[in-house]
């Protein structure tokens, strides 16, 4: 059982599961002359001509096979060691490259947890298939065929037995290969299925908390569990009875063999040195094969896991361009712009949006009428588009990734703050950004007045920055993306789900890049609006209308008739709360 393409990614590993196959043969040698040495001593005792001479260079040669055996033992561990590793750094680096060419949108295509389970418990199994499967594998072939030769002129019958009786233990394995493959195939897609809802589960608990139907999740999830528990127990019940009948086909044929030779001795067939050699060396045709049936099972879990990690390197990849932006600040140019996640429904139908350098424009509309599609397309993130959007002339789809990454700062209502300082958060922005600059950035969007009352840069920060209000979670996103300093800036609904303070300090931060860099702003509060040079109001996928806020509220059109009633309702809030 042997998956060319996983042999292919061994790279230098290669040449470790060779030496660890010669480490095997030469430690099978010395056991060999090992045995040779015992037997003739045993006849020289029966002879009566033992001398303290020849039990001392017998005892010499068994003492210096048992040190030669460990450290062949010891030097076939670590290649062993050093083969697992080198395809399991290559298997990660792989993983992780693929990643970086889906880029952002690599959750369309596959789940985290999914990612997470391959990359960590899928690529462990593969550890045991090529540190021990593999070089098993052929040491399991080179082994009985060097005893073969070496008992064959010593006890021809007994050696033709026990090579005859060798095949059946791999006649076996293959016996239950085809039922094992479809199993552990059942097996890892209970378990990823497991992993995707626990995972779910985990990062919702919160909502499921406040809607009371954490109970009614829990037993969804017991009733998951329970599924993989009992395959998990159906993948042991079959390693255990086939490994039942590799032990019965092994010792049954190191006895045939056996008694093949004690038969012939006791017939004086052959000498007592010959059948002393295939009495202790037997076992040694069955046990490498028996010890790879062992493996067996594990390796095929592995090559499971290898088929989960090989569709996953085989997922489509977005076309990547070639071309560089280059200068300080660009034009983006959006022409008839249709866009849909799924065919039975388009998100966007043939939009169109001109957004000059240093230019401040807005998108507003009602939730669900895409905007926030129209900003993950400006970004790169979806490519599956027709139409033409264009920086500075140049089609997005003709750009690198790195290059949009370069020039493109997104900051979402859910910017992921990391665990860690939050100087560390701060510096993955920039890695050469300089402390007073940070602390500049902090100030800008004012949150270095409660630093400076913790730790300052150096505050310790939970994992997503629990440790913060939502309020002061944000203003870290915009201080992080301040220090990216990129000519053009999206800011979809950054002021949404915060308080009013918060909202209005990130405004004001907002609002001084205005002039320098390009701003998109997305809001459902129309008031951060309207400073705007240009609004476009999107109903349902389309542009139904555009202009700056006051030739909006000329037009007493749809915008206005939002704008107002978001008016109405603050002013209603505020005479309530005045009243309280």
């Amino acid at each position: 059982m042997i998956k060319t393409r996983l042999i292919k990614l061994l790279d230098k590993g290669k040449k470790y599961i060779v030496f660890q196959v010669i480490w095997q043969w030469l430690a099978l040698l010395a056991q060999v002359i090992a045995i040779y040495s015992i037997a003739i001593y045993l006849q020289e005792v029966i002879d009566e001509r033992v001398t303290l001479d020849l039990s001392v260079k017998v005892g010499a040669i068994i003492l210096g096979t048992i040190i030669f055996k460990i450290i062949c033992n010891k030097s076939a561990s670590y290649c062993s060691y050093k083969a697992s590793a080198d395809v399991k750094r290559v298997l990660r680096e792989k993983i992780y490259e693929k990643l970086l060419r889906l880029g952002t949108s690599y959750r369309d295509k596959v789940s985290t947890s999914q990612v997470v389970q391959i990359s960590g418990e899928g690529v462990e199994q593969l550890e045991i298939y090529f540190g021990r499967y593999l070089p098993q594998l052929f040491y399991s072939l080179l082994a009985p065929i060097t005893l073969f030769i070496i008992l064959f002129p010593i006890s021809r019958l007994s050696s033709i037995v026990l090579l005859i009786c060798v095949p059946l233990i791999p006649l076996s394995i293959v016996a239950v290969q085809k039922f094992a493959k479809k199993l552990l195939s059942k097996y890892w897609g209970i378990y990823t299925g497991l992993g995707d809802t626990f995972l779910e589960n985990l990062q919702g608990l919160t909502t499921l908390k406040i809607y009371k139907a954490d109970e009614l999740y829990a037993r969804e999830m017991d009733a998951n569990a329970e599924k993989f528990r009992k395959i998990t127990m159906k993948v042991l019940m079959m390693q255990l009875n086939s490994i039942s009948v590799m032990d019965i086909v092994a010792y049954g044929g190191a006895s045939v063999g056996i008694i093949t030779a004690l038969v012939q001795y006791a017939q004086g067939k052959i000498t007592l040195v010959a059948a002393v050699m295939v009495v202790l060396l037997a076992s040694e045709f069955f046990i490498p094969l028996r010890l790879l049936g062992s493996f067996f099972h594990i390796a095929m879990n592995g090559m499971a896991a290898s088929d989960k990690i090989f569709a996953f390197l085989d997922l489509e990849e977005p076309k990547m361009g070639t071309k560089e932006l280059t200068g300080t600040s660009h034009n983006i140019d959006m022409e008839n712009v249709s866009f849909s996640y799924t065919p039975e429904k388009e998100i966007l139908h043939n939009v169109s949006i001109d957004i000059k350098e240093k230019s401040f424009v807005s998108l507003v509309g009602e939730s669900g009428c895409g905007k926030s599609t129209i900003s993950s397309l400006i970004s790169g993130k979806h490519r599956g588009y027709t139409g033409e959007i264009k920086f500075d002339g140049i089609e997005l789809k003709e750009l690198t990734e790195r290059t949009i990454l370069d020039n493109l700062t997104t900051v979402t209502h859910n910017s992921y703050i990391f665990k860690g300082t939050v100087r560390e958060n701060l510096l993955m922005a920039n890695p050469l950004e300089t402390e007073s600059e940070m602390i500049k950035a902090l100030k800008e969007v004012n949150l270095w007045e409660f630093l400076e009352g913790e730790k300052g840069l150096d505050t310790e920060l939970l994992e997503r920055g629990d440790n913060l209000s939502g309020g002061q979670k944000q203003r870290l996103a915009l201080a992080r993306a301040l220090i990216h300093d990129t000519p053009i800036y999206i800011f979809d609904e950054a002021t949404s789900n915060i308080d009013a303070e918060s909202e209005d300090m990130i405004m004001k931060a907002i609002l001084k890049m205005k002039n320098t860099k390009t701003i998109i702003l997305i809001s459902h509060r129309l008031q951060n609006v309207v400073q705007s040079d240009c609004i476009y109001m999107i109903e349902s996928g389309s542009i139904v209308e555009k202009g700056t806020h006051k030739e909006l509220l000329a037009k007493d059109g749809k915008y206005a008739k939002l704008y107002n009633s978001q008016k109405e309702l603050e002013a209603y809030g505020r005479e309530v709360k005045t009243n309280e």
